[in-house]
């Protein structure tokens, strides 16, 4: 798959991702919105897995929870994996299986 194409398939998962994860336990919760649907917080953590998956050296670029080289901080590779789990779950509880192909696959 061509890298510019990677990247959107990319970008729609996690803003996707990002965007349940945020719904349900910041915006329900009474913290703002920022912009996209997403609050402050969540919405860094978008634009930091963008430039993540942008930057990424290996071609073909491998599941980051299967990738040797960790480019993300460790706080935010914590976070990251706290949203995928979270959004994952709640996909599969309500039969979304297309994006769950692209989270396990």
């Amino acid at each position: 798959m061509k890298k510019e194409k990677r990247i959107k398939k990319d970008a729609k998962t996690l803003r996707t991702f990002i965007k349940i994860y945020c719904r349900e336990h910041h915006l329900k919760n009474g913290i703002p919105e920022e912009g996209d649907g997403l609050c402050r917080e969540c919405l860094e953590l978008l634009q930091y897995a963008l430039k993540r998956d942008e930057k990424c050296p290996l071609d073909p670029k491998p599941k980051c929870k299967d990738c040797k080289i960790h480019c993300y901080k460790p706080e935010m590779r914590l976070k990251i994996k706290e949203v995928m789990k979270f959004s994952g779950i709640y996909l599969i509880k309500r039969g979304r299986i297309d994006y769950i192909f692209h989270y396990f696959f």
